[in-house]
């Protein structure tokens, strides 16, 4: 089965499985956030909440896959492809370890941490101790991904606390409903449009969830694949090569027409590079008609040129700041763009059968072990019992703003967003004097800290797994 014996096949399945635990857990820790404010102002029975959330994140993870991809990414090649199996069963079982024991560790004290962070660490400590141990003692990461992941997740949680005490502001305005400004009362459910608005709030957290976080664990699974299974999934084997033959004649058509007589050194190094990449995949795919029909290396090749391509060809013609600049027309720029676009189709991919496990995995998680962070959301940021309007507010923000990291395609955490966004909420209520400093406190070094830990908790075990393995 896949090409693979007996025992690889059932390391790829322990592995497989284990992605999936991680997944199963990211539901029950981070979606906890989803529901929150639903089960806390009685809009929603506990068990139909984190069921309704369940379904949104079900479907939610089926939007999509560029947060996956930046997921697989953040390792680069030489890592993913190193063709010692070993090796890469190392690297699989110290990422998913690390963000396991981490997760369930903050999941018991009742700390809303961030699986996203506990997942980047992972990858920024295999990383680093693959760079350690290797020839060029270079940081094995993509360090222009690592910098957009970082980005995002600094942001974030600002954008989720600033907009949330805005709109709380903005609320108490404009809108003369004193109910909506009440504190749930025990056991009692609030005026039905009030209740709708929180159950709407909460299946677009849910689905938005689904669409980034469990993008996230469809990443960690092609990780595994790409590892493992290289020939089968280095490259989408779905595809035609005569397909991905055309894109590649039609780069070579722009990039052969430019006018390079004022073109600076670095640029004509930059263009000499992707002519010769652009050989390279001419002289692998001519005649071809299955990739399945290509030796196990120029599977590599292919993926390895491709992420070329995209990444020198985007930073010479659509990030300029060397001078004097190329001269390209609107045309041959659109047409470079759509080449570039169909040939990723081919390495950003990810099977039907990946997405609907994963998306299983994750919406079964939800519905367990949703109360301890619950309680933590709804008493314990602020002084005050959260309202109507501030768990609205909170889900609202926390929606819109992981669904445009989706479509941009970075990935963020809905942990940080949504207990940020209720840190405003309470902060637009009463000032910063309505914060329960201690959570606050707990909550922010858990963030503060994830990353590091993991960094070192995930390098170790690296190394300690290449040494066993």
């Amino acid at each position: 089965m896949l090409g693979l014996n007996g025992g690889m096949l059932l390391i790829l399945i322990l592995c497989i499985i284990t992605a999936c635990v991680f997944e199963f857990i990211n539901g029950f820790h981070d979606t906890a956030n989803a529901v929150a404010t639903v089960i806390y102002t009685n809009s929603m029975k506990p068990v139909q909440a984190v069921i309704f959330s369940g379904i949104g994140n079900f479907i939610g993870v089926f939007i999509g896959i560029a947060v996956a991809m930046a997921i697989v990414n953040l390792l680069p090649l030489a890592l993913l492809l190193d063709q010692n199996v070993a090796h890469s069963t190392a690297m699989i079982m110290a990422l998913l370890l690390t963000a396991i024991l981490w997760n369930l560790g903050t999941w018991y004290l009742g700390i809303p941490c961030s699986s996203s962070h506990t997942l980047f660490g992972s990858i920024f400590g295999v990383g680093i101790a693959f760079g350690l141990i290797s020839e060029t003692g270079v940081i094995a990461l993509n360090m222009q991904k690592v910098k957009d992941v970082l980005l995002s997740l600094l942001i974030s949680p600002i954008i989720g606390f600033g907009l949330t005490m805005a709109t709380v502001i903005f609320m108490k305005k404009k809108i003369k409903i004193k109910k909506l400004f009440t504190n749930p009362v025990r056991k009692r459910p609030p005026p039905f449009w009030i209740r709708l608005t929180m159950i709407l709030t909460c299946a677009s957290v849910s689905i938005f969830h689904g669409s980034n976080d469990g993008q996230k664990g469809i990443g960690l699974v092609m990780i595994i694949l790409i590892a493992l299974v290289p020939v089968q999934f280095s490259v989408n084997n779905s595809k035609k090569p005569e397909v991905l033959l055309v894109q590649v004649n039609n780069i070579e058509k722009v990039i052969s027409g430019i006018d390079q007589k004022n073109v600076s050194s670095q640029n004509k190094v930059s263009l000499i590079l992707i002519q010769e990449k652009i050989d390279t995949m001419k002289a692998i795919l001519s005649g071809q008609v299955e990739f399945k029909n290509l030796r196990k290396e120029d599977h590599f090749e292919i993926r390895k040129d491709i992420l070329l391509l995209s990444g020198e060809i985007n930073s010479l013609l659509f990030n300029q700041s060397d001078f004097p600049v190329l001269v390209i027309s609107a045309k041959d720029k659109g047409v470079l763009k759509h080449s570039l676009k169909e040939a990723r189709g081919f390495t950003e991919y990810a099977p039907w059968w990946v997405v609907l496990m994963i998306s299983i995995s994750l919406g079964l998680g939800t519905m367990i072990g949703w109360k301890r962070i619950v309680v933590t959301v709804g008493e314990k940021i602020g002084k005050e019992k959260l309202n109507y309007a501030q768990g609205a507010s909170s889900n609202f923000i926390t929606a819109i703003t992981i669904g445009l990291s989706t479509w941009l395609g970075l990935p963020v955490s809905t942990t940080h967003v949504l207990s940020s966004g209720v840190a405003g909420s309470m902060v637009a209520t009463h000032g910063i004097k309505n914060l329960r400093m201690k959570t606050v406190k707990n909550i922010m070094i858990a963030w503060l800290v994830t990353i590091p830990v993991t960094i070192i908790v995930a390098g170790s075990l690296f190394l300690l797994f290449r040494t066993i393995f």
